[in-house]
């Protein structure tokens, strides 16, 4: 594991992923759970592996599980996403990368919502960009793609006037809050992150803008535990719920392949 690891710490966003890579060979698992209360309680649960076989490269495949559109819980379908890291400017406690990513997904559920969610509501394909800047205990983020809705699998077609295709776009920022100075990897990292998740569907006056507080914990560097609420600034799109929460529990394993 690279000893830069904690100052990087920053840009491991809750809501967006970086440019930033995984460490070589490194192996992730992740478990997240999200949902909302009102006007009754329901809720998501997903599994993600990731995998980076180079520096530049990450892949991760996800399976998801909710009771969004039906009463009991079900398997919804699966997802894999990949990321390239094309560009690396590093300096002391700095850095400017700059990474493609896409993302292709299957999905069995029926489709009320206007918006295009890839990862348990559409079948569909993404591809963007992110840039990610890492100014010492500070990493700003910024990601723009294009997603393209398929029907659903199992007969759930896209209704008739619902858009197929959709922009989102992202800017995120991340402050290392503690240890205010770095000793071991024992230490117990704290980064707060706010982040701004929009999404529009051209030529259908549909859009939506997200604000996402979060924090996250970081235990002997490998044990990640993040906790987020995402709220509507501004929507005139329909879709699950404006008001989100989120939990994930992530843990790392290094030099696994």
């Amino acid at each position: 594991m690279a000893l830069t690891f904690p100052a990087f710490a920053q840009e491991l966003y809750v809501n967006t992923e970086p440019a930033s890579g995984m460490a070589t060979h490194l192996l992730g698992i992740r478990l997240e759970n999200q949902g909302y209360f009102n006007p009754v309680f329901k809720n998501r649960t997903d599994l993600d592996i990731m995998y980076a076989p180079i520096k530049e490269l990450m892949v991760d495949g996800s399976i998801y599980q909710s009771d969004y559109y039906h009463n009991q819980q079900h398997f919804e379908g699966a997802n894999i996403y990949a990321k390239y890291r094309f560009l690396s400017i590093d300096s002391v406690q700095s850095h400017f990368r700059g990474a493609f990513f896409a993302r292709a997904s299957s999905i069995n559920n029926p489709i009320p919502n206007q918006e295009i969610s890839l990862e348990g509501d559409n079948s569909g394909i993404q591809g963007g960009l992110v840039f990610t800047k890492l100014m010492h205990k500070l990493a700003l983020s910024g990601s723009a793609s294009y997603l393209r809705a398929f029907d659903n699998t199992g007969g759930n077609y896209l209704p008739v006037g619902n858009a197929r295709d959709a922009v989102a776009y992202t800017l995120s920022a991340g402050y290392l809050l503690l240890p205010k100075t770095y000793k071991s990897y024992d230490q117990v990292n704290v980064n707060l992150y706010l982040e701004l998740l929009g999404k529009t569907n051209p030529g259908y006056n549909q859009n939506y803008l997200d604000a996402a507080p979060a924090v996250q914990f970081i235990f002997n560097s490998v044990f990640i535990v993040d906790l987020s609420y995402r709220t509507a600034l501004w929507n005139n799109m329909i879709r699950t719920s404006n008001n989100v929460y989120f939990i994930r529990l992530e843990y790392n394993l290094f030099n696994v392949f």
